[in-house]
């Protein structure tokens, strides 16, 4: 009997020891995904945790592999709300590849790769998304296999979500949870770069205003409607992993801003925050109806916010590690769309659009032009390539709309004419046209929904024109091309295509087009890829910014003066005066 009741006991034992075990293994990974950037030589990685339980330790560690070894080189306490724990190395060598973990309890890991800066390849391609449905009949909260097997054989360089990770306007962390369980294979990975929209922080519409406190949730009279720790929350898991804010000054309510820029692989990225200082249309508009949208633009509507300008005036010329450029976005400059929710409905205006405040508009694209940056964004659900405007048509920068990676609320752009300038061959919506607020635009590719409405009950994903946008910087030829691809497609079959009318391919210098303006000296310098900054002389203010290709480059400016030129960077900088812009300038500068 003494026998019989220790052999019981034994196997209870096991039994008890192997369903313990058993639990562990099958207990879920306690770390969602991590995000990282590395930018001038500085790591800033963000873990992304499950609810952290019970007594379990508020502490995460990050170790990289050295010699076949995990080292520990940071602890970061778990952040909370949120769960998410900051991670940040300084002088990080980027000339090599590295792996990481992170590590939780000494029991619970995850684990990835951080590249190395891709500086010395020709072209870096980006791949960018917006708009994560909530609704997972139009292809929301996932599974995203279409997109993810793609991305494993594309290989991108860096990643873009443009704004919108998250529809639920009341339980953030766990739609965002739901985003990185879908997304988090490939950003473990690869750099990526985040900017929350309206729907992260809660909110239908989101016209920051500055910070001010909103009474209502469509946030027409400007401001944040949830919680500032809510807001607080959704930055800290959003942006915590980029590059340092150009001016960390919080705005009101205590609110943060995350506006910088990233330089990956030879490219330089202006981060904006277009929603957040962009004035409430109910405060600056009043109840007022408006027969003639020009009448909107008034004096006291901002877009940008003058803080930002100030930053995008010092990126302009500042060229350092940088060949090419371009400004992200939540939305683009124009209102380009024309139907909405169905193409039975018209659509007059969106000031929700960032074709409104005009003023704002044109200010920030007379900025961005300068570094002959182009544009990338989301937002929209309407994937769209645009060449934009200000004082005459194509005058600035191209940008791209990608489209919603899953399209809940659908729309159009349906013009009651042709555009002027048609170009033979094109599809018949190209053109110059004026959007709904009279800024000008040339249409080039349009990614309009099949369906007309929201009755159709099957292939909700691929009718409703959802997708993502690649986006090709060829740093040798100075091109950029922008590729629109639908949900469900396999990149690399054989009689894959994007979306049509795209590609769409144009050079670095087209995003600052002078069709009849003035020509300064031709400069011929002995050093190739040299930084050429034209300054009005009088006032000091950039015309325009650019690492030139080769040794030759002939500067244009739209109004007759005298100008000044600076060759080079930094210390070895040389400024020319008393340079006169002509019609036809045949002179010559050798610089050396």
């Amino acid at each position: 009997m003494k026998y019989k009741k220790c052999l019981i006991e034994f196997l209870l034992i096991v039994l008890i020891s192997t369903s313990f075990y058993a639990q562990k293994k099958l207990v879920k990974n306690k770390i969602c995904f991590a995000m990282y950037t590395v930018h001038e030589q500085t790591l800033k990685l963000t873990a992304q945790f499950y609810p952290v339980t019970g007594y379990d330790p508020f502490r995460a560690t990050l170790q990289i592999k050295k010699e076949g070894k995990w080292q520990s080189v940071q602890e970061s306490d778990i952040q909370y709300p949120g769960y998410t724990a900051h991670f940040r190395v300084e002088d990080w060598d980027d000339t090599k590849e590295k792996e990481y973990r992170v590590v939780y309890k000494n029991q619970f890991f995850y684990d990835g790769i951080v590249r190395k800066n891709p500086k010395e390849k020709d072209e870096i391609v980006m791949a960018a998304f917006s708009c994560w449905s909530i609704y997972k009949k139009h292809g929301g909260q996932g599974p995203a296999d279409d997109v993810i097997n793609n991305f494993k054989t594309l290989q991108p360089d860096v990643l873009f979500f443009a704004g919108d990770q998250s529809y639920d306007h009341s339980d953030h962390y766990g739609y965002w949870l739901k985003f990185g369980e879908v997304f988090g294979d490939i950003i473990r990975n690869t750099p990526t770069i985040v900017i929350p929209d309206d729907h992260d922080v809660g909110q239908g519409n989101l016209w920051g205003d500055g910070g001010r406190k909103s009474a209502t949730r469509d946030g027409n009279l400007g401001g944040y409607y949830m919680p500032v720790n809510y807001v607080k929350e959704v930055e800290r898991a959003q942006t915590s992993h980029l590059p340092d804010p150009y001016d960390p000054t919080p705005i009101q309510q205590g609110i943060g801003v995350y506006y910088t820029d990233y330089k990956w692989g030879g490219m330089s990225f202006a981060i904006l925050e277009d929603r957040k200082f962009k004035s409430g249309p109910k405060r600056v508009l009043g109840q007022k109806r408006f027969n003639d949208t020009r009448d909107m633009d008034v004096p006291e509507a901002t877009l940008l916010g003058q803080r930002q300008l100030d930053f995008l005036e010092d990126w302009t010329t500042d060229w350092e590690g940088a060949e090419m450029k371009a400004v992200l976005s939540q939305t683009i400059f124009a209102n380009v769309t024309t139907h909405s929710p169905t193409l039975d409905q018209k659509q007059k205006y969106s000031v929700d659009s960032n074709g409104w405040p005009q003023a704002g508009r044109n200010k920030a694209l007379s900025v961005i032009r300068k570094s002959f940056s182009c544009m990338i964004a989301g937002d929209q659900h309407l994937g769209s390539v645009l060449h934009h405007g200000v004082e005459d048509w194509n005058n600035a920068g191209y940008s791209f709309a990608v489209p919603a990676a899953s399209n809940f609320w659908m729309r159009w752009f349906k013009p009651d004419a042709p555009g002027k300038n048609h170009v033979k061959g094109m599809p018949d919506y190209t053109g110059e046209y004026l959007d709904a607020f009279h800024n000008k635009m040339t249409v080039l590719a349009i990614a309009n929904p099949t369906h007309k409405d929201n009755t159709l009950k099957e292939n909700l994903l691929n009718g409703r024109a959802s997708g993502y946008g690649i986006i090709r910087f060829n740093k040798a030829t100075r091109q950029t091309t922008y590729e629109c691809w639908a949900r469900n497609v396999d990149m690399f079959a054989p009689n894959a295509k994007p979306y049509n009318g795209w590609p769409v391919t144009f050079n670095q210098t087209d995003n600052y087009l002078i069709k009849d303006g003035y020509e300064l000296p031709t400069l011929k310098i002995d050093k190739s890829n040299q930084v050429v900054t034209v300054k009005n002389q009088f006032t000091k203010e950039v015309v325009s910014s650019l690492r030139i290709q080769g040794k030759e480059y002939q500067p244009n400016v739209m109004y007759a003066g005298v100008y000044a030129v600076e060759v080079g960077e930094g210390v070895n900088k040389q400024i020319f005066y008393e340079l006169s812009a002509e019609k036809k300038n045949k002179k010559t500068l050798k610089i050396k």
